[in-house]
Formats: C-alpha cells, structure tokens, sequence
C-alpha cells in the first residue's frame, strides 16, 4: 500500500551498537529503517515494575494492564545510507532497567515495532498495546562494568607508526650481522639498521612535528626485519637495542606528554622460537606440542627452505611456515601471554597494545587480556588489528578500538582512487559511524597507509594535493589520526608482489624531504589541537552529491569546503555564511564571504 512503512526493512539487535551503555547513567539505542519511509521516530520507554495501574510483581513476567509508568522520547536521524535510515535516542533509567519499543510514523501510518511483533497504531487498543512491556525489547540492567570505557587521553591521541628497522639508525655498534646501507631497496630479508636509540634521537622531531604517540612495530627477539615471528617475547632484539634503552625511550616519551603503544603478536609464534623447535626436536613428547595447532606428525617434514606453505603439517599465520599458529584455547599459553602483557604493560610502564591478526584468536582469550592488563595498568589503550566490521570485539570487553581500515577504504576511494562519488563517500563514512557504540568511535585507531599496505602517496599516484585532501579528512574526524612515518615528507612505496618499498628507510636528508607536505602536516596536527570541535562525532553534510566535486560538512561550528577536483570551483555559498566575514582556521586568515567562495583545484578552506 502506499505510504506503508517497509517491515523488512526495519532492524534493531539488543545488546549491540544499536543498543549499548554510553556511560554508567545513560543508555543509546537506535533503529534502521527503510530510506525515506519513517518521518518521525520515537522511543516507547520505561520501567517494567513501575505501574499505575495493573502490573506484575516480577516487571517482565506477563505484566498487563494499561498502566505502565513510561515515556515517549523522540528519535533523533543520525545518518542515511545507500538504502537505511538510522534513528538514535537517549534515555538515562532511573532505576537502571528498561523495556523500549520503537514507534515510527510514516506518510500514512503509525506502527509499533516491538521484539516480539509489529502493531499498526490509531485503533482503540492503543493504550494497552503500548503497555504490553512483554512484547518490548529489553535492556534488563545497566550494569556499569559492562559499559565500554577507554582511557580519556586516547581520544586526543596523534599517533605516528614506527618500523623499526627502517626509521633512524642512532647505534650501529648493535647493527645485524650483513646490515645494508641507509636507504638500500628494501626486500623482505634485508636490514638497514633502525634501532631504539634512533627513535630516542628524533624525539624532539616528534614533538615539533606535533605527534603525541608512538605505535612501534615489533621490537622482541625474532629472525626478520620486520620481527612478526617472536623467538622471545620477554627480549628485546638485539639489534635493536636493549631494555635499558627501551626504558629510557619510555621515559623520555612520558616526559613529553608523550604516549607508546607495543606490537603484541600473539596469534603465532617464529620458527626459532624454542617452544617450536623443541616440537621439531622431540615430535609427539614435545611438553610443546599442544602449544600450536599440529594436524600430524612430524610438524615439520622436511627443510625449512623447502616447506610449501600450502600444504604443511601444521596451521601457520596464513601460509607462512615461519609462523605456527598458537593454541590460544590452552591454558599453558594463555598463562605464557598473558604474563607477556603483564610484564610489558607493568613492570616496563608501556601505554597500550597494537595487537596483530586478533581476529584470528578466541575471544576469551582477549577477555582474559584486557581483565590482566588492565589489573597492573588501569590507563592502558587496546587496539586490534582488524580490517572489517569489529563489533564483537568493541562492546567493551575485549577492546578500545580497532585500526580503522573501513573508513581508511572510503577515504581512499574518494580522494585518491576518485572510484566513489560525494554522496557514496557520503554513505560509506556514515555506515562506519552507526557500526560502533559512540563512545568506541572517540578513540578508534583511524589511518590511511601502513606496513600493510601501500603508501598513500603511492595510492594517490603522487597527487600530494589528493593526499593533502585524505589527510584533512582523517584530521577532522572522530578516533585519533596515525601518520605511517615518512607520510609527513612526501615518502612514496609500492606494496605486494615481492615489493617492500612502502618499508623504505626514513628520508632523513632534507633535500630528499617534500618540505611542503611537512609544513602542512604541521599546520594540520596543531589544527586539530587547537580546535576540538574537528573530533566531534556527527559530520553534518551539506554538499555531498552524486554530481560535483564539492564535498561540504560541518563538525559543530566549523565548516570544512573541499574542491576534489583539479578544475577551479566556484561555490554559490550558503545562507548561513553569505555576507560575512569567516576565519580560516588552517591558513590562520579572514575571508570575506560575499556570494560564493571561489577553490582552486584541489584547495580547502576550513571555516569558522
């Protein structure tokens, strides 16, 4: 019939991003709906033991009557996507139980949807359908515990990603053995060097640079330069230096305000590492063998130089013979990592955890880990590497954030592969910040390139001013930003297929430095600094269209205007701003808005 809200359309999961803690006293609750059915949205709300009249001793046992004591709450439109609405709504229960259901008004109709079944409202049973609180959802108490919470500095965080081995060489008495020359191609075997002592020596580099923390590549004992194969997770690599040097790195970062997180690869374990090797030694009456996950004997059947990663005795971290995988399920390892984590996060004083494949591992296994870590270091920040939808990590039991990939994906889509037009981007970012409780997305770990992937600049095929673009972008959103290093200086690298050039050594010769690109990183950390604004969770769109290269959004009173395009745009300007004067908060200057507001290619303005 027409002006009928589409059921199937409609979606609401208790106990999930649609319906979560957002602190001790206050509950979020949303619902999708079918785009552009619902005009109004409202939360049906309340105690289920506090009545008027009827009721029932238990609340939620078979409570009738048409007296229940609740409240009609309207839904505010959070976002749209390709084919949803999302509606949002705050409640804060007096007495910490709730029973909602959700009434949405259309063109034509007014509905109830409910857990149980959907009524059509406007008839004269009304009144005790919305008193029927045992068809309602329910969020039987807000447990406080159960509410995800995240350190309060991590949500200002700029964080800067370290390889070690290929970012500054401050001790070459600890080179490895066959180190090549700074600045040699680098391939997947050589070494050029990098070390602690390097990072203590740039420090003030950091920090004039605006970072105010380091997430560092594995820096324990291992066998390859990037160290993802652990021999000792209780050693430093010698090539790197040594605990005393890792101390002092930790002090002079906390002097400066500075925060460190580590590189926890607890999926599998090196090759070399002795757990392994005793399994190759002694088979089946390895005390090890129930360490990994070992498919039959011998684990290992021939050479390591002739192991086919595709047909192995054993599970590897993808097809990688140099990375059995961990049995995380037994009780002997879960206690062996987790004393890791204690010994790190205590005794060494570290900030947090960037931890690598954790969607591969149990999730009890990571319940147990954040209950540890936050036992000897209440003010720890846990991140997971995870490239997809990561909600059943972040409902507060397990993670602060993951690596934000998905909105690095859409960011990278628009601005330097130009494959999604303004009101796809539009959708994408959206959809990313309706996946999460809202408190997750404050703190999550937000980047553009990596060790894992290509470098942006690459991405961009040497577009600085698309890059430039994508960078302001990740800059004026919720999470915290992270620079891969030699971003900030134009550093360019290919990956895949045999190349590690995106693992290039920093370029520290200034001729060799995009001075430019430093400058402007510069001017958009302290941005972001003095303006607080830009980490506001809701982006306010205002162009974002299938047909221009314009991309126009507001967080709270600041305008950001984005030409993406090479061609001269000029933007008839809106009401709100014609005929005044605006501050331009990036290049520090008035601008006189008259009519319209003219962008060179690629150029913005962020207004005040």
């Amino acid at each position: 019939m027409c002006g009928r809200i589409t059921r199937e359309g409609i979606f609401h999961l208790p106990k999930s991003n649609y319906s979560y803690g957002y602190d001790s006293e206050t509950l979020h609750l949303r619902i999708r709906t079918k785009k552009g059915e619902v005009k109004k949205a409202y939360l049906r709300i309340g105690d289920p033991y506090i009545w008027e009249v009827g009721g029932a001793d238990g609340g939620n046992l078979g409570a009738g009557g048409t007296g229940w004591k609740a409240e009609t709450l309207p839904m505010k439109k959070e976002v749209e996507t390709e084919y949803f609405d999302y509606w949002i709504g705050e409640y804060k229960p007096e007495k910490k139980r709730s029973r909602y259901a959700f009434i949405l008004e259309g063109k034509e109709e007014k509905i109830l949807f409910t857990e149980k079944k959907i009524y059509e409202l406007g008839k004269n049973d009304d009144i005790y359908i919305l008193s029927k609180v045992s068809d309602f959802f329910c969020f039987p108490y807000l447990n406080n515990i159960d509410v995800p919470k995240s350190p309060e500095w991590a949500k200002d965080m700029i964080w800067y990603q370290i390889f070690p081995d290929r970012f500054n060489n401050g001790d070459p008495s600890i080179n490895p053995e066959g180190v090549e020359p700074w600045g040699t191609e680098p391939t997947g075997k050589n070494f050029m060097g990098g070390d602690l002592r390097g990072i203590i020596e740039k420090l003030d580099y950091l920090e004039d640079l605006g970072i105010t923390g380091l997430y560092l590549c594995p820096i324990f004992k291992a066998t390859s330069n990037h160290r993802y194969e652990t021999i000792d997770y209780f050693q430093i690599d010698p090539a790197l230096g040594d605990k005393e040097t890792f101390k002092e790195l930790v002090d002079e970062l906390h002097k400066r305000n500075m925060k460190i997180l580590l590189d926890g690869v607890f999926n599998h374990m090196g090759y070399f590492s002795p757990q392994w090797q005793d399994v190759i030694k002694n088979g089946e009456k390895s005390k090890f063998k129930d360490w990994f996950h070992i498919n039959k004997f011998p684990a290992v059947d021939r050479p390591l130089e002739k192991l086919d990663g595709r047909n192995l005795n054993y599970e590897t971290f993808g097809r990688t013979p140099k990375m059995p995988k961990l049995n995380t399920e037994n009780p002997d390892v879960v206690e062996y990592l987790l004393k890791v984590g204690e010994y790190w996060s205590g005794e060494m004083n570290i900030d947090g955890w960037r931890l690598d494949v954790s969607n591969e591992i149990d999730h009890v296994f990571w319940r147990k880990f954040k209950e540890r870590i936050l036992a000897v270091n209440p003010n720890s920040y846990i991140v997971g590497e995870i490239w997809h939808d990561s909600l059943p990590w972040l409902m507060g039991d397990q993670f602060n954030g993951v690596m934000n990939y998905p909105l690095g994906d859409g960011i990278k889509d628009f601005f330097c592969y130009d494959c999604a037009n303004g009101e796809e981007f539009k959708y994408m970012i959206n959809k990313v910040n309706v996946s999460y409780p809202k408190q997750v997305n404050e703190v999550m770990f937000n980047l553009l390139d990596s060790h894992d992937t290509p470098r942006i600049l690459t991405l961009a095929k040497g577009s600085k001013e698309k890059v430039k673009l994508a960078l302001l972008f990740m800059f004026t959103q919720a999470g915290s930003p992270c620079i891969y290093y030699g971003t900030e200086i134009g550093m360019e690298g290919n990956q895949g297929n045999g190349q590690e050039f995106h693992r290039r050594c920093m370029a520290w010769d200034k001729e060799k430095q995009d001075k430019d690109m430093l400058d402007f990183t510069k001017k958009l950390i302290n941005m972001r600094k003095v303006n607080p604004q830009l980490k506001a969770l809701e982006n306010k769109w205002v162009i974002a269209g299938k047909n221009t290269p314009v991309l126009i959004y507001k967080k709270e009173d600041i305008t950001v205007i984005i030409n993406n395009s090479k061609e001269e745009i000029v933007i008839p300007f809106m009401d709100e701003l014609k005929n005044r004067k605006a501050f331009d908060v990036f290049n520090e200057e008035n601008i006189d808005l008259k009519e319209s507001i003219k962008l060179k290619g690629y150029e913005f303005k962020v207004l005040l």
